[in-house]
């Protein structure tokens, strides 16, 4: 129950292949599952990147076999009284116990992770310090860098590291003068990693590229090394398209229309615009090429496979700018981490010094970098310029510090790319690229130190906080539901309600449901807008009626969905308000259930959170 909304989903996969007579069996039950869009049989491989549930279980299996073979005991349990008339309840620990092994794993890799961006640090500055400044800018705004303590299945949790792994790499690669063959694969495989447990993957990769494309066009790496560059990306999207069985949605992406567009214009710029010297307009024309083309080709990419699986990423970035409104944009836009980013988030890296430290290193690169680009517009010697900044890695790091920049402040979710960068970034204030003439007045060490020192008053506290927060998961109204569920419903009875509550009655009582939280896929939208119809102003009659078209037998009515109001406009009505203007000013149908359900539904079960109606056939 602790693993609510998209990781209960998440988890349930990995429960099935762990439960199933032999790996094999469970596989195949994920693959055709029957479960979690009824009446619909799909392959949730494919939809839902459950790669890291599948290596998971397999680790699993063969650690709890292994362990019973030898007779080592895997895990200790005991009961808990809980009193006030609550039935006792087992909890386990120890790896034998699958949620502690789950979880296990994923913290593992994410502490893996931190010794990533030592190693990162430390390259991309030259000084050990710089890694030792990474890691603890990352400690020190711990809260503000991930939410993996707080929700382990979700995809960042086993992708994120990989992207910490890729971007190292690729500092390397743009850091030799000559690529060789391994590095190469090696970034190819890292991208794989990345992009296999994660639908969203694609987006940060296209920020990469976008920001790798501005680094060429004006001439810090060579077009020959971004091809290369471009090359393993297409190999590894290629890879990852056969490994989602086909997921169509990876080749009408924007991530891989810029690929191409990006490779037709390093093809054709030096046949069209036919100039020895790089100039702005060329960086104008060809900036704009990428930006037409890219949209053009998703588009008509789109159009010809019949994809409309992202096209809410397109209507929530319409609705940040220009107002954009519809049910499915609603449903993103009212949920917190999907907001602006929040005022005191800026604050909160100004306390612990990491903003202003990035902003000094950001200002000097962008002084250096501007340097260079007014000299190389000049007529000076190619031998010269060499001799001057040209550190193209440098450049890109702020580039993709800019992208991110943009991402947090649109969509809140995503400082938890935004954050580890400025991490990264900040290792550079030990970068004698970039600071050589402090250091001859000061000791590196002691300036990081001091900084260090700093950015410890405000951070310890931070640490501080994290750890004293402790706790224990209590639900009992929902403990209740699923146990109603188990024992007075059929196996082959069919739910609908609430995303979040549908995935806890699929993980602990495997039910088949007709909607889920994963959010993106255009038929799925679809059945939510079906379901989620219950909390509009539609007559009682007309919901029902397209509830029974899923083949939904009871569902689940939360009051709380009713009445609820993150903030003005996105109340559950509100939503329907806009799309369904026709109705609005009635009573909503969710307040008429919650008083009198008949004659359309019955109340089967009843608690102070929720309510079961069960779905009256014609």
């Amino acid at each position: 129950m602790a693993f609510r909304t998209e990781m209960g989903l998440y988890y349930s996969y990995f429960k099935i292949i762990i439960e199933a007579p032999s790996f094999w069996n469970g596989l195949w039950a994920i693959m055709n599952d029957r479960l979690t869009e009824y009446p619909l049989v799909i392959n949730t491989l494919q939809r839902f990147n459950l790669y890291p549930e599948v290596v998971l279980a397999s680790w699993y299996r063969a650690y709890t076999a292994i362990m019973d073979f030898l007779g080592v005991p895997t895990k200790t349990c005991w009961t808990v009284n809980r009193g006030k008339g609550l039935s006792p309840v087992e909890s386990c620990e120890g790896l034998g116990d699958p949620a502690s092994f789950y979880v296990a794993v994923i913290f593992l890799l994410n502490g893996l992770m931190m010794s990533l961006f030592f190693i990162y640090g430390t390259y991309l500055s030259g000084s050990r310090l710089g890694g030792l400044v990474t890691v603890m800018c990352f400690f020190f705004n711990h809260g503000e860098c991930t939410r993996v303590m707080w929700t382990p299945p979700l995809r960042e949790s086993f992708s994120y590291p990989f992207l910490v792994l890729q971007m190292l790499l690729l500092t390397y690669i743009l850091r030799i003068p000559n690529i060789n063959t391994g590095s190469l694969i090696a970034l190819c495989v890292s991208n794989i990693f990345f992009m296999l447990p994660w639908q969203f993957a694609q987006f940060v990769l296209l920020t990469q590229i976008a920001s790798l494309f501005a680094v060429c066009i004006m001439g810090y790496i060579d077009s020959g090394k971004l091809q290369k560059i471009l090359s393993a990306h297409m190999v590894s999207l290629v890879v990852c398209f056969i490994l989602m069985f086909g997921n169509s949605m990876l080749l009408t992406s924007y991530y891989a229309a810029s690929l191409v567009v990006i490779w037709g214009i390093l093809e054709l710029s030096p046949k069209v615009l036919k100039s020895s010297r790089r100039e702005v307009y060329i960086w104008v024309i060809e900036g704009c090429a990428w930006l037409f083309g890219t949209v053009t080709l998703k588009y008509l990419t789109s159009l010809a496979f019949g994809i409309a699986d992202d096209a809410h990423i397109g209507n929530i970035l319409k609705s940040k700018f220009i107002g954009y409104k519809d049910f499915d944009t609603l449903m993103y836009t009212c949920a917190a981490e999907f907001d602006f980013m929040e005022k005191e988030t800026p604050v909160r890296y100004t306390k612990t010094l990491l903003l202003p430290v990035v902003l000094v290193v950001f200002g000097v690169i962008i002084k250096r970098a501007i340097k260079y680009l007014m000299w190389a517009l000049s007529q000076a010697g190619q031998y010269e310029r060499e001799e001057r900044f040209n550190h193209g890695e440098l450049v890109y790091h702020a580039l993709q510090l800019l992208a991110y920049s943009v991402l947090a402040i649109l969509i809140m979710r995503l400082k938890l790319f935004l954050t580890p960068h400025l991490c990264v970034m900040a290792s550079l204030v030990c970068s004698k690229q970039l600071f050589g003439w402090l250091f001859c007045k000061i000791q590196p060490k002691t300036l990081v130190f001091a900084i260090l020192a700093l950015m410890a008053i405000e951070g310890s506290a931070n640490l501080q906080t994290q750890w004293n927060i402790m706790g224990e998961f209590s639900n009992l109204p929902q403990e209740e539901l699923l146990e109603w569920i188990k024992v007075n419903t059929r196996q082959d009875a069919v739910f609908a309600g609430a995303m979040p509550t549908m995935a806890s009655v699929k993980l602990s009582t495997l039910r088949p449901i007709v909607n889920h939280p994963h959010y993106e896929d255009a038929g799925l939208r679809a059945r939510t807008k079906v379901v989620y119809s219950m909390y509009s102003r539609k007559p009682a009659k007309e919901v029902k009626r397209e509830l029974i078209k899923l083949g939904v037998n009871y569902y689940i009515l939360e009051e709380s969905l009713c009445v609820s109001r993150k903030k003005p406009g996105c109340s559950m009505p509100e939503i329907w308000d806009v799309e369904d203007p026709a109705n609005s000013g009635k009573i909503p149908l969710c307040t008429l259930m919650s008083k009198d359900s008949r004659p359309y539904f019955i109340t089967v079960f009843e608690n102070s959170n929720y309510r079961v109606l069960k779905v009256l056939k014609e």
